[in-house]
């Protein structure tokens, strides 16, 4: 189980990045953290797994701009290392390369998104299918440990506590999924959280506590199945998880375009 604490003791906050062409970072995010100092001995992973856990965490948001030396400065380190962990994060579909030699996370898409929520409702629910004859009592205590975490975090939900919340949902997510026993199973849902992981945290930040759709909190309902062989409602309830923060963004984006088009026909 993963406590508060612990979880304070090593989130990041990436609101040092700057430059020209970077949005600004939300006010909820701490100011006073920073990216951690990488080892020049393992500079070249380390950057590539710090700039990783970014993407997986939502602290650069969909669309956001990253230069090479901005990002050499927060991390600091030189700007080869940099450069080779955002290629690494181009080819596997993470981040997108501009004209000007820069990077940009992926904007909102709503294909792109719809095909991200397909494919993690297939993956996740095949890995959640192989764990479920494989959890043991002390692996089901600890995913009873982390939902009532992440009751206690919602209970006094304000937007500092995002990181705590998305925290404990991957620590659920991965104690189920590596119970699977699927060496090839893990390394796609980590890559397919890491292209929807700028999107999750839009959707965490759109949050409202009096919305019908936000009210539900599916880990309960998930274990619940689990523990009662009831595989197919396990994966019913983990795709509902899933889609949630995707209808969010729809939501969100139905709103933005219906506040254009009373825009424009003024």
């Amino acid at each position: 189980m993963t406590g508060n604490s612990e979880l304070a003791a090593t989130m990041v906050d990436f609101s040092a990045l700057g430059g020209s062409g970077r949005q600004a970072a939300r006010p909820s995010r701490p100011a006073h953290a920073k990216l951690t100092p990488v080892p020049r001995e393992t500079v070249q992973d380390r950057v590539y797994l710090e700039l990783r856990k970014a993407l997986i965490y939502g602290v650069f948001e969909p669309g956001q701009i990253l230069t090479i030396q901005d990002l050499a400065a927060s991390l600091e380190t030189s700007t080869m290392p940099v450069r080779e962990a955002l290629s690494r994060l181009i080819s596997e579909q993470a981040l997108e390369a501009m004209a000007n030699r820069s990077v940009r996370v992926p904007p909102v898409d709503m294909r792109r998104l719809d095909d991200l929520l397909r494919a993690r409702i297939v993956i996740e629910g095949t890995a959640l299918e192989l764990a479920a004859p494989r959890l043991d009592p002390r692996t089901v205590e600890s995913l009873k440990a982390l939902i009532r975490d992440y009751d206690r975090s919602m209970a006094g939900r304000r937007e500092v506590v995002i990181d705590f919340e998305l925290e404990i949902n991957k620590s659920f997510h991965f104690l189920i999924y590596q119970a699977s026993g699927s060496s090839v199973l893990i390394p796609i849902i980590e890559s397919l959280w890491l292209q929807s992981g700028p999107y999750v945290r839009a959707a965490a930040l759109a949050f409202d506590p009096t919305g019908e759709m936000s009210s539900q909190h599916y880990h309960a309902g998930i274990l619940a199945a689990l523990e009662a062989g009831d595989v197919p409602a396990a994966r019913a309830a983990l795709a509902t998880d899933i889609s949630r923060a995707f209808d969010l963004l729809r939501i969100r984006d139905d709103a933005d375009m219906s506040a254009v088009r009373r825009k424009a026909s003024t």
